[in-house]
C-alpha cells in the first residue's frame, strides 16, 4: 500500500499556520531584556518560570527518537522500552533536588565548566566538551535530522536532502534567537504535541477495538511475504511484558533496569541539553517545580508513541513488519526494516483532513524542538568551553557570532553520519540511541556521581577514569558497527562479545570499570584542596 502524502490544501494550511505561530513566539521572545548578552542568549537571562522550564525539559527530551524510534520499537518488540521513559521520572527529580543545587552553587554555564571548578584542571573540561559535541552528533542531531527528513519526504514526496535542508533552515531561524526563544517555543510545542498525540492514540484504539483487541490483533499482525524461516515477521511472545528473560530476550530485565536508571542518570542530571533548561530558571524553586512537571509528563509516552506504534503494525502489517529486504526497500527505502515509519504511517493513513496536518506539525515540532535545544546547548559548549580557551580576549559579540556559526558546522557533520543511523541495530532507531548512549554515556554517570559525592576524587582520577571507561565503550561500539545483527533467517556470525553480552549489560560493566578506575587513579595522586570541594560537592 502506497502511503498517501500530505497533499490536501487544509493539511498544508494547518502546517503553515502552525509554523508561523512558532516563529511568532520566537520573535516575541526578542522583546525580552538582556537578549543581546551571553547570559541572555545561552541561559535566557536566568529568568524563566517553572512551566516553561518543565515544558522545555519534556519537549527537549521528546524528539524523533520517540515519534520515530520509540513508536518503531513498540511496533517491532512491544512495550519494554517504556522503562527508559518511566525511570526518567525519578531521575529528573534527582536533577532538581540533588545535582542542580551543586551546579548553581558552583555558578556555571556548562557541565564541563563545573568539572573544571570541581577539580581545577583544564583537560577534563576540554575532554568533556569535545565528548558532548560528539554525543550530540551521533545520538541526537543525526537522528533528528534523519527523522525530520524522512517525515517530510514521505509526506510531501520531496528528496531526502531537500527535506533536510528545509527543516534545518526553519529550525536554525529561531535557534539563533537564543535560549529564551527555544524555551518559549518548546512550551507551545509541548502543549500541541501532547494534545495531538493523545487524539491520535484515542482514534487508533477506536479503530482496533480497544486495548484487549490490540493485545490479540498485535500477536496476529504478520507480513504476508516472509522469509524461509517461518518465525520471521512474527511478533515477540513477550511483547506486552516489560520484564523479560535475563539471558535470551531483546531487553534482559536486569540490564534494562541498570541502563534505564544508573546508565541514563548522566542524561537527566549531567547532560548540557537538559541541565541548561533548569539553569535558566528564575530560582531553585522554579527549577524544582519544572522538574516535577517534566516528571509527570514522562508518564505519557506509552500512550503517545508505543501504543500508536503497535496499532500501526496491526493496521499495516505488510509495511511496518516487513522482513523481506526487497519489500522493505519498496516501502521505506531501508532494506533492514520499516518500523521507523510506524507513527508517520498511522498519521497519514488514519487521520482525517486537517487533523492529519496538525499531527504532522506535531511530529515536526518535536523534532525541531530537539534540534533547537541541542543546537543551543552545543553552541554553548563550543563557545564557552572551547572558543574562549582559544580566544581568551573574545568579546561578547564575537562569542555570540561563534555560537551561531557552530550550529552550521554541527549540521554538516551530522548529515554525514545519517547512513549509520539508518542501518544500525536492525533499523530500530531507539535501540541504536540506547546502545550508543550506553557505550559513551554510562562512564559520564560514574564521573559526575563520584564528583558530586566523593570529595577525595581528584582531577587525575576524573580524567583517567573516564578515559578508561570510554576506551572500552569505543571498542565495543566499533565492533557493534562492524558486525551488524544478522537478518532474520541468517546464521549468527558476530563475535561473542556481541552475541552474549547485551549492550545494557555492557553499560553496567562500563559503570563499574569507570568507578574502579576513578578510585585507583584518585588514591595514587594528591587529594583536592578544601576550596575545590567547598562549593562543588553535595552536602547530603
Amino acid at each position: 500500500m502506497e502511503t498517501q502524502g500530505l497533499n490536501h490544501w487544509a493539511d498544508i494550511t494547518v502546517v503553515a499556520i502552525y509554523f508561523i505561530l512558532v516563529l511568532a513566539v520566537g520573535l516575541w521572545s526578542l522583546c525580552r531584556p538582556n537578549r543581546g548578552t551571553v547570559k541572555g542568549y545561552f541561559l535566557a537571562g536566568r529568568n524563566m518560570k517553572w512551566f516553561p522550564v518543565g515544558a522545555s525539559l519534556f519537549s527537549s527530551n521528546i524528539g524523533s527518537e520517540h515519534f520515530v524510534g520509540l513508536a518503531g520499537s513498540g511496533a517491532i518488540s512491544g512495550i519494554s522500552n517504556i522503562m527508559y521513559e518511566w525511570i526518567g521520572m525519578p531521575l529528573v527529580i534527582c536533577l532538581g533536588w540533588i545535582f542542580l543545587p551543586v551546579y548553581i552553587s558552583a555558578g556555571v554555564y556548562t557541565m564541563p565548566e563545573y568539572m573544571e571548578k570541581r577539580f581545577g584542571g583544564k583537560r577534563i573540561r576540554v575532554y568533556l566538551s569535545c565528548l558532548s559535541l560528539v554525543l550530540y552528533i551521533v545520538t541526537k542531531l543525526a537522528v533528528s535530522i534523519y527523522a525530520g527528513g524522512l517525515f517530510i519526504k514521505l509526506a510531501l514526496a520531496w528528496n531526502m536532502y531537500i527535506s533536510v535542508t528545509g527543516l534545518l533552515l526553519i529550525t536554525g531561524l529561531y535557534t539563533i534567537l537564543g535560549l529564551a526563544a527555544v524555551m518559549y517555543t518548546d512550551t507551545l510545542q509541548t502543549i500541541v504535541m501532547t494534545v495531538g498525540a493523545l487524539v491520535l492514540c484515542i482514534i487508533g484504539f477506536n479503530r482496533v477495538g480497544g486495548y484487549q483487541a490490540l493485545k490479540y490483533k498485535y500477536m496476529e499482525a504478520m507480513p504476508s511475504l516472509r522469509a524461509n524461516n517461518t518465525t520471521c515477521g512474527e511478533p515477540r511472545a513477550d511483547a506486552f511484558h516489560i520484564f523479560r528473560d535475563p539471558i535470551n530476550s531483546d531487553n534482559p530485565w536486569p540490564g534494562l533496569m541498570i541502563q534505564t536508571s544508573l546508565g541514563c542518570l548522566w542524561y537527566w542530571c549531567c547532560d548540557q541539553v537538559i541541565v541548561q533548561r533548569t539553569l535558566a530558571a528564575n530560582n531553585l524553586t522554579h527549577a524544582k517545580a519544572g522538574s516535577i512537571l517534566a516528571g509527570y509528563l514522562k508518564f505519557l509516552p506509552l500512550f503517545l508513541m508505543i501504543f500508536p506504534g503497535m496499532i500501526s503494525r496491526v493496521l499495516f502489517p505488510d509495511v511496518i513488519a516487513c522482513v523481506d529486504p526487497a519489500e522493505c526497500e519498496k516501502y521505506c527505502e531501508n532494506a533492514v526494516g520499516c518500523s521507523n515509519i510506524a507513527y508517520l504511517k498511522l498519521v497519514l493513513e488514519l487521520l482525517p483532513v486537517g487533523l492529519r496536518g496538525l499531527l504532522m506539525a506535531v511530529m515536526l515540532s518535536a523534532i525541531m524542538s530537539s534540534l533547537t535545544s541541542i543546537f543551543n546547548s552545543a553552541s554553548t559548549l563550543f563557545t564557552m568551553d572551547l572558543w574562549r580557551r582559544m580566544r581568551p580576549v573574545a568579546q561578547e559579540r564575537e562569542l555570540l557570532i561563534v555560537g551561531r556559526f557552530c550550529v552550521l558546522l554541527l549540521c554538516g557533520v551530522s548529515i554525514l553520519w545519517i547512513p549509520l543511523v539508518k542501518s544500525s541495530q536492525g533499523g530500530q532507531l531507539f535501540n541504536y540511541i540506547n546502545a550508543v548512549q550506553g557505550y559513551l554515556g554510562a562512564p559520564i554517570t560514574s564521573l559526575f556521581v563520584m564528583a558530586v559525592f566523593w570529595k577525595r576524587m581528584n582531577e587525575n582520577g576524573a580524567f583517567w577514569g573516564i578515559a578508561v571507561g570510554h576506551a572500552c565503550g569505543v571498542i565495543r561500539m566499533a565492533v557493534d558497527f562492524s558486525y551488524p545483527a544478522p537478518e532474520c533467517g541468517e546464521e549468527e556470525s558476530r563475535p561473542s562479545v556481541l552475541r552474549y553480552v547485551h549492550f545494557t549489560y555492557f553499560g553496567a560493566m562500563s559503570l563499574i570499570i569507570t568507578c574502579i578506575s576513578i578510585v585507583i587513579f584518585s588514591l595514587i595522586s594528591k587529594a583536592p584542596t578544601k576550596d575545590q570541594v567547598s562549593i562543588t560537592c553535595s552536602t547530603l
